[in-house]
C-alpha cells in the first residue's frame, strides 16, 4: 500500500512526536508499505522518511520547486516527483496514495487533510484520512468537527472520510481494514 504522511516540517515540537513518527516509519517498512510525503528535510517529514529507509522501506517525495530551490529536499527519497507548488503537491500526493495519515502538523497539514476529505465528501475518490492523534494532538480538531456536524453543516458525519487513531495499533487496524 502507498501511505501518504501529512506532517510538520518543524523541529521545535514535542520530542515524543519524533519517537512516535519513527515507529510509524519502521512499521510501514516492515509491512512493505511505501511512504509518500512532502519531501522536505526537516521535522517529522525527515523523521518518517529516515525511519522508513533505515528499516528497509521505500519512499516517494513530492517536492515543490521552492523546496528544491532552497535545498531543503530530503536525502531519504527513493522516487522524487517534482511539482510547481502546494496545490500540485496535494494533487500528486492524492494520485500516488491509497490512504493518508496526518501526524502532528500546522496549517499545511490542515490544508492537506481537508483537501483530501473534501474531495472524498463529493465523490472524487473513496480514500480516507487517518488522524494519528498522538498525545491528543488532534483533540481540538476532533471537537470542532463534531461541532460542525452537530450544526448540520457537513454532508455526512465527518468520520465517514476522516478516521481517528490514538495509537500505532489503531493506525494498523484502520490501514488493514481498507
Amino acid at each position: 500500500m502507498k501511505i501518504c504522511i501529512f506532517c510538520a516540517a518543524n523541529q521545535q515540537i514535542d520530542p515524543d512526536f519524533f519517537t512516535l513518527t519513527k515507529e510509524i516509519g519502521a512499521w510501514a517498512a516492515q509491512n512493505e508499505h511505501t511512504i509518500v510525503y512532502g519531501g522536505a528535510n526537516s521535522g517529522l517529514m525527515e523523521c518518517v522518511a529516515k525511519a522508513t529507509k533505515e528499516a528497509g522501506g521505500h519512499t516517494v517525495g513530492v517536492v515543490p520547486r521552492l523546496v528544491e530551490e532552497d535545498r531543503r529536499t530530503s536525502k531519504y527519497i527513493d522516487v522524487e516527483i517534482p511539482c510547481e507548488n502546494l496545490n500540485d503537491r496535494k494533487q500528486l500526493m492524492e494520485q500516488q496514495s491509497d490512504v493518508f495519515i496526518a501526524l502532528p502538523g500546522g496549517i499545511g497539514t490542515l490544508d492537506e487533510i481537508f483537501t483530501i476529505a473534501a474531495s472524498a465528501s463529493i465523490g472524487y475518490h473513496g480514500k480516507s484520512v487517518i488522524l494519528y492523534n498522538m498525545k491528543g494532538f488532534w483533540d481540538s480538531l476532533i471537537a470542532m468537527l463534531d461541532d460542525l456536524h452537530g450544526k448540520g453543516v457537513t454532508r455526512k458525519n465527518w468520520r465517514t472520510y476522516i478516521k481517528v487513531a490514538n495509537s500505532l495499533e489503531e493506525v494498523e487496524q484502520l490501514v488493514t481494514s481498507l
